[in-house]
């Protein structure tokens, strides 16, 4: 089963999606998840709570299970933007590099943008060669926005 609830942030309205194990989503905006039921669970108010300290500045890392459902290559992707450390980016090329397929930067991005779990898995983190923001599922404002909060800008 899974459930979902939604909150307020820095950021605008963010929907969290759990089952009884892991966070399976975060999104932006508020919107009725395809499935599940709106409760709040004792790990939806934990990944909440852990969102607030985030935006507030006191959290630099998020202690939560995670489930995001995706392919094998888009979960390597995903596990390897868990890997770069708050306040700093990395580029596509940087990505591909760490997963250990160098000439996939094009299939980093793709994965990159369909991440399930915004901010915890920070996609917003990685930028263009150039270092350019180029997209962010949530719009550049918001990826701006994250980018600030963690430099202190």
């Amino acid at each position: 089963m899974k459930y979902w609830d939604t909150m307020e942030s820095r950021v605008g309205a963010l929907t969290i999606i759990c089952d009884e194990e892991a966070i399976t989503g975060l999104e932006f905006l508020v919107k009725e998840p395809l499935e599940g039921i709106k409760k709040r669970t004792p790990l939806l108010e934990r990944a909440a709570l852990q969102l607030e300290e985030y935006m507030d500045g006191k959290r630099k890392s998020f202690d939560l299970p995670l489930k995001p459902e995706g392919t094998e290559f888009q979960k390597k992707v995903w596990n390897a933007l868990l890997d770069i450390p708050y306040g700093e980016t990395r580029s596509y090329k940087d990505i591909a590099v760490a997963i250990g397929n160098p000439k996939a930067c094009r299939a980093v991005g793709m994965a990159n943008n369909r991440n399930p779990i915004s901010i915890i898995i920070p996609c917003h983190r990685v930028i263009g060669a150039n270092g350019s923001l180029v997209g962010y599922g949530g719009g550049l404002p918001i990826k701006i926005e994250l980018l600030n909060l963690e430099t202190g800008k």
